[in-house]
């Protein structure tokens, strides 16, 4: 569970940076990248979007327990 919650967590920071990036500049790096292709635009999308549902998760962990 840890290594899907670490994976979900870099996604996770990859769209944030990416939404950084469409409120200073107005640049949408997804929809750049992949514009010609508008599925899987919006696969990705619904990939951050699980994946910050996964990182909820990571609220409820006791930072006490070591891996």
């Amino acid at each position: 569970m840890v290594i899907l919650q670490k994976i979900a967590l870099v996604i996770t920071i990859i769209g944030a940076i990416n939404w950084g990036l469409i409120g200073l500049f107005d640049f949408n790096l997804v929809g750049t990248l992949f514009e010609s292709i508008e599925i899987l635009e919006k696969l990705i999308y619904i990939i951050v979007g699980v994946t910050g549902l996964i990182n909820i998760g990571i609220l409820f962990m006791n930072f006490d327990e070591r891996d």
